[in-house]
């Protein structure tokens, strides 16, 4: 294959690019927020079924409460009527005598429902307590995880930007490279990583190995505008003021 010495020199820009283009890919893939987001998205759910949870629980109580508290007024309202009743002095001796009877059983479960109906209302209380701090710890959560997900576009935005600058420097470099050369530089990155490397102090800057005299004397007789590869890693050796030959 041939191809001037100056645009074989052109590959060593378009390797340094695509090195470049190869470290925002992976910075892109490295945010640090990353981590964090995909932990608190994975969190997030366990955050809501508790809040529809702790929410349920006091919609469950709160009914109970108002159960509770009909129950103690119905008994207030029966014994009231039997005190006016009894005040009243209307009806037999023994009529009177029950109505007493009636008014001690009947403060007697009235004392029994206000305990129940004050053990409820304490529950309520506490389910009200867990619920409110569930729903801080979700909104706290989703405050976080916004914030996260605005750093992350804010920095994935700059590293996309700067690698479609330095994709629009390559794709000038492409377009003042034969296809031929391009074609090859591509199939040696695909294997190798790398599709081309300065000849340095003998050393091929790819696999770093030093050629040994035959490779070096066959480069040395090759014509500028030939291609030469690497014998060892087969990438394009591209032949520099240093290469030492």
């Amino acid at each position: 294959m041939k191809a001037s010495p100056q645009m074989q020199a052109r590959l060593l820009e378009l390797q340094e690019l695509d090195t470049r283009i190869s470290q925002l890919e992976h910075r892109l893939r490295s945010v640090p927020e990353l981590i964090d987001i995909a932990r608190m998205e994975r969190e997030q759910p366990g955050l809501e079924a508790e809040v529809v949870r702790t929410s349920t629980e006091v919609s469950d109580l709160e009914r109970e409460v108002a159960r509770a508290e009909a129950a103690v007024q119905l008994v207030r309202d029966r014994a009231a009527r039997d005190r006016q009743r009894l005040e009243a002095g209307t009806g037999s001796a023994k009529d009177l005598q029950g109505l007493q009877h009636e008014l001690e059983s009947l403060a007697r479960r009235q004392g029994v429902l206000e305990d129940e109906e004050l053990e409820v209302m304490e529950r309520a209380e506490q389910a009200e307590a867990a619920e409110r701090e569930a729903t801080t710890a979700l909104e706290q959560h989703e405050a976080r995880l916004a914030e996260l997900r605005v750093a992350r576009d804010e920095k994935v935005a700059a590293i996309g930007a700067e690698r479609d600058e330095v994709a629009a420097g390559r794709d000038a470099i492409v377009a003042d490279v034969s296809d031929e050369l391009v074609a090859l530089y591509e199939r040696m990155r695909a294997q190798t990583g790398s599709g081309a490397a300065p000849l340095q102090q003998r050393r091929c800057g790819g696999c770093r190995l030093e050629l040994n005299a035959v490779d070096l004397g066959r480069i040395r007789a090759a014509a500028e505008d030939e291609v030469v590869r690497c014998e060892e890693c087969g990438r394009i050796l591209v032949r520099t003021a240093e290469s030492g030959l």
